[in-house]
C-alpha cells in the first residue's frame, strides 16, 4: 500500500473542512492534540509535557459559559466592544 499523495490529502482535507466547518477546526485539532497526548502518556512512551498540561487545566476550568480569552478578544474586535 502506497502512502497518500497529496491530491488525496488535499481531497481529504477539504472533505474535513466541509463536514466540521472552518470555526470548527481549531477546537478539533486541539480535541485530538489532547487525545494524542493523554494516550502516549498512558503508554508511557513520552514524558509529560508541563507546559501542555497547564493549558489543558486553565482550559478545563474555565467556567462552561464563560467564552475563553481568544474567542472573547475575536468577539471584541469584531464587534467594537470591550
Amino acid at each position: 500500500m502506497t502512502p497518500p499523495g497529496p491530491t488525496q490529502l488535499l481531497v481529504v482535507l477539504l472533505v474535513v473542512v466541509l463536514l466540521f466547518g472552518a470555526k470548527k477546526l481549531p477546537d478539533l485539532a486541539r480535541s485530538v492534540g489532547r487525545s494524542t497526548r493523554i494516550l502516549k502518556s498512558e503508554l508511557g512512551g513520552t514524558p509529560d509535557d508541563g507546559a501542555a498540561r497547564s493549558e489543558d487545566r486553565a482550559l478545563e476550568e474555565r467556567p462552561a459559559g464563560e467564552p475563553a480569552a481568544r474567542e472573547r478578544v475575536a468577539e471584541e474586535r469584531t464587534t467594537g466592544e470591550r
